[in-house]
């Protein structure tokens, strides 16, 4: 495993804060996933490290584990309004894996930069010797990016039904 971090970046045609209020929403990331595992979430939006929500994954999305429906909770690692926010994972899988998701924001003349990344650099030794990373493509971190200017520049998402 040589690279450890995936980044991508993307100037999306909003205010940071527009882009933050998505990310910082349970509800925001299940919008924004081009994944397709994220089903639903449950919780209040984030506004601190240490905060956390449960996301419902479907991991038959990807058809590489046999895990079904199942539940994660999401545990915000950093947290700086409106600049930069990431996350850890927790749930089924044990030991927890310890890879970690996240978005930097810079203001520019036309908008925001937004930079997604994905970080398995300090995964437990048990993943690690599996050699499974990246789980997530860097193609999938761009389609988010994608979905994350529509959504944002739609003024948000709609409640589930």
């Amino acid at each position: 495993m040589s690279v450890e971090r995936l980044q991508v970046a993307r100037t999306i045609p909003a205010e940071a804060a527009a882009i933050f209020r998505v990310l910082c929403d349970p509800k925001g990331h299940v919008a924004i996933d081009s994944s397709g595992m994220l089903m639903d979430a449950t919780g209040e939006p984030v506004g601190a490290v240490g905060d956390s929500f449960v996301v419902h994954m479907d991991r038959e999305a990807l058809n590489d584990f046999p895990l079904g429906h199942y539940d994660v909770t999401v545990t915000i690692t950093t947290f700086v309004q409106d600049s930069e926010i990431a996350w850890g994972i927790s749930g089924v899988i044990k030991p927890p894996i310890g890879h970690i998701y996240g978005y930097s924001l810079e203001p520019v003349d036309n908008g925001t930069r937004v930079t997604s990344y994905y970080d398995w650099s300090t995964i437990d030794p048990v993943w690690r010797e599996r050699d499974i990373f990246p789980i997530i493509p860097e193609s999938a971190l761009r389609a988010t990016l994608g979905i994350l200017e529509r959504t944002v520049l739609r003024g948000g998402y709609p409640a589930p039904t």
